[in-house]
Order: C-alpha cells, then structure tokens, then sequence
C-alpha cells in the first residue's frame, strides 16, 4: 500500500486555528465527502468541535452512490443525533434545507441569550472539513442567497469577515481547514484518490492502483465496461486497452494511472462510495 506523508507541525498549527475559529460560532457545518464518508472524517471531530451542534452534509453526492449513500446520511444522524444531508454544487435546491437546519441547531444558544436579557441576534456559522471536500462550494451557495457583507464583528473578530445569509444567520465567510491527520493508510490513501491530499505526499501510480482494486471488488461491471475490459482490471490492463504503449512495448504506468484518478474524480466511470459499509460501525 502507499504511504502517504503527514506533517505534525503544520497540523499542530492547523487545529490551533480552527479552535480559534470554532469558538466564534453557535454551529458548525460540517463537511465530508459522499465518496468517502467514513474516510473524510477527522478522527478527532468530537475533541475538536467539543458539544457544538452541527449538521453533517455529505458533499459530492451527485458522485457517489444513491442507495450507499441513504445508508450512510441514516447512519450518521443515529450515531451523531445531529441532522445529516446530501448536497452537491450544481444544484441549490438544498440551500433552504441547509437554512432551516441551522435556525434549528442554533434556537437554544439565541434562547438563552434571549432569557438573560440579550437582544435576539443571527446564528453565527461556519463550515469546516478535510481539504477539497467542497466547503467552498457550500459557502457560495450560502452567501449567493444573501450577499450581503457585514464585516467584522464587535467584541468577536476584527480579521474575520461575515456574510448575512438572512436575518437570522450570519455566515463565517472562511472555510475551516481540518487538518489532514490519518495514521491508517487505507484512509489516507482514500483522501488521496478523491484529492483531499497533496499531490506531493503520494505516487498517482500506487493510488490508482489501490484505487482499481477496491473499484474491481465493489463495482467491477462499471469498471470493465467503461474501460473495455474482459477480465482483469488493473492499470497494466487499461494502458494496453487504450494502446498508450512506451519503449520496449511497456504500458504507459505513468499516463495512464492520472486518468484513471481523473475518470474516478469526475465521475466518469460511474457513481461509487469506496468505503465499505456494514450497518455495524461505531
């Protein structure tokens, strides 16, 4: 399997940040892929988001199975007990869903405020989740509906800048990088094949193929009839078939392995959920 390289220090860094920021909002949004909705799960999120409510939205649905990805959304409410959606960035149809969800989530921390004397004020929000997971994709879809920039805010941040979704949410307009710490490799290596990680941290050749294999287990069908192939599926297999051939009648490894990341990330080959589900996780 390929090894895929974490660095402490800027982790460290990362989560100091995030706690920062975490801690000028009443709810989180928080973002995994559809993909990979086990994988892209910070290990930590419990100590990282300590009790602060969230909705948990499974982004990129539009690549990932449909009848997988029901079972994932049902799982993860039961587990969390917070409300979980599906959402993609080419429709807008779940902007009110996202809305309602948050003015929900929120109600006890304003309520409070209310029972103390305070001033009814807008839900303060902000999205969080591993890189390229489409937290910006969420945060354009949230401020096209409102556009409207109220700048920093008094007592709260003098750096940060905040978008009035509608009146009764303000939207933290920086996305919250959770850092990308995974110390098993099967996950890490899922990161890499949906381009959660560095291109720099990792071997397309070695990803594809440990892509290829989970893909010839759970969908092989898919694989075989995109790819025109009879029986083994592998990136030896996929260069011959498209005749990318180098010196000495060799398969083009290279070539052929960043299509295959490419065919996989744009959803060419079909709709997937790589990681396995059981109905029995913790």
């Amino acid at each position: 399997m390929a090894h895929i390289h974490w660095y402490p220090g800027h982790i460290a860094k990362a989560e100091k940040k995030l706690k920062e920021l975490i801690n000028l909002v009443d709810v989180v949004i928080e973002v995994l892929d559809a993909r990979i909705p086990e994988s892209s799960v910070y290990p930590d999120i419990k100590k990282l988001l300590g009790e602060k409510p969230r909705l948990i939205v499974l982004n990129k649905a539009d690549l990932a199975e449909d009848a997988a990805l029901s079972k994932w959304i049902d799982f993860y409410q039961q587990k969390t007990g917070y409300p979980v959606i599906a959402s993609c960035a080419s429709k807008n149809n779940d902007i009110s869903i996202i809305v309602n969800k948050i003015t929900e989530l929120a109600k006890p921390k304003i309520d409070k405020l209310v029972a103390k004397g305070l001033l009814p004020r807008p839900a303060r929000v902000m999205v969080v989740g591993m890189p390229n997971v489409g937290k910006s994709s969420i945060i354009n879809k949230l401020i096209k509906k409102g556009k409207t920039k109220v700048g920093a805010k008094a007592g709260v941040t003098r750096q940060q800048q905040w978008v009035r979704v509608n009146p009764k949410i303000d939207l933290l307009d920086t996305p919250g990088i959770i850092p990308v710490k995974q110390e098993n490799q099967l996950k890490a290596a899922k990161l890499a094949m949906v381009n959660s990680v560095s291109e720099n941290a990792y071997e397309n050749e070695e990803v594809a193929s440990e892509l290829l294999a989970i893909l010839a287990q759970k969908y092989p069908e898919s694989v075989k009839k995109y790819y025109n192939l009879s029986e083994n599926i592998s990136v030896e297999e996929i260069a011959k078939s498209r005749n990318w051939i180098v010196k000495n009648s060799e398969p083009d490894i290279v070539r052929t392995s960043v299509m295959i990341l490419t065919d996989f990330r744009d959803g060419r080959i079909g709709k997937f959920i790589l990681d396995d589900f059981d109905g029995e996780k913790e």
